[in-house]
């Protein structure tokens, strides 16, 4: 590098300013500093790919065996689940997985037993099944908004342990996933919602009302996870401010619940403290806010 009397340098032959100097380093520093998001979006998508591939080998796994997996994923609007569960299926063989995902009771269904339209869509052998919201719809956003009786709803929680204890002796695989995203972050997200044409269909009358009404979820949630919580049937929460952690941290819940063959034992399986926290342990946390502050913080 030649500099001469103009503050002009000589580089490989060419010319340049000090002015064009600074700004190319300022310019690489920060592109160093704002890294590209789509870039960004890649390296989080290329970090769950090894355990995406473990979950292949699990769906063998249980197909070869003939056994049933049925995994909930519940948790307030915008919490994640449909993200989480679109990174879980991403890769698996369709032939042998669904994402079930049910809409309002038909008068017709109203009519039969609780249970039945969820059994309906139960998995065969050897496949997994995903519900995007379960029967504890009742327990959360039926009972915060009416939509069903109070006996209705004590009925679901007196009954809801039999019903999953009856599903462990049949042999099924059942995983509880509880997402639990913040208040301001579940505000950023329903603005982003509101303002992407790409995401407004995600914004329902009851999203709007979620945030007015997050007193009564959290409460909601703490009597539904206390009570339902169980050996054969445990909640697992997961913390899903920070999406990809959720995502990746769900990934390994699922392969840590079963045994199967082929485990690519150079992989990390353990499991964030701060990220995934068990049901029990969120109900002592919860009591821990109500004796310290009076109140639940989320």
């Amino acid at each position: 590098m030649i500099e001469n009397e103009q503050n002009v340098f000589e580089i490989d032959g060419k010319s340049v300013s000090l002015d064009e100097l600074i700004n190319g380093y300022k310019k690489s520093k920060s592109d160093k500093k704002t890294k590209n998001k789509a870039q960004q979006k890649r390296d989080n998508e290329q970090k769950l790919k090894p355990y995406q591939a473990e979950l292949i080998k699990l769906q063998k796994y249980l197909e070869e065996t003939k056994k049933k997996m049925i995994i909930l994923f519940e948790g307030r609007d915008a919490a994640g689940k449909g993200g989480t569960i679109r990174r879980v299926t991403r890769y698996m063989d369709e032939k042998h997985y669904r994402v079930v995902a049910l809409g309002k009771p038909t008068e017709e269904q109203k009519t039969q037993w609780f249970y039945q339209k969820y059994i309906q869509h139960f998995p065969h052998a050897g496949e997994i099944v995903l519900f995007d919201r379960s029967w504890y719809n009742r327990a959360m956003v039926e009972s915060v908004f009416d939509f069903c009786t109070p006996k209705e709803y004590e009925d679901f929680m007196n009954g809801v342990k039999g019903f999953e204890n009856d599903l462990a002796r049949q042999g099924i695989i059942l995983i509880k996933l509880y997402y639990s995203v913040t208040k301001d972050e579940q505000a950023r997200r329903f603005e982003r919602r509101k303002n992407d044409p790409l995401r407004q269909w995600k914004l329902s009358e009851i999203d709007m009302q979620a945030q007015e009404r997050w007193d009564d979820f959290t409460t909601t949630k703490y009597n539904m996870i206390k009570q339902t919580h169980s050996h054969n049937a445990p909640w697992t929460i997961v913390r899903s401010k920070d999406k990809q952690k959720a995502r990746l941290e769900s990934l390994k819940v699922i392969l840590n619940a079963v045994d199967y063959e082929g485990r690519d034992d150079n992989l990390n399986y353990a499991l964030d403290p701060e990220i995934v926290i068990s049901g029990a342990r969120e109900i002592e946390i919860m009591d821990s806010q109500i004796t310290s502050t009076g109140k639940f913080i989320g």
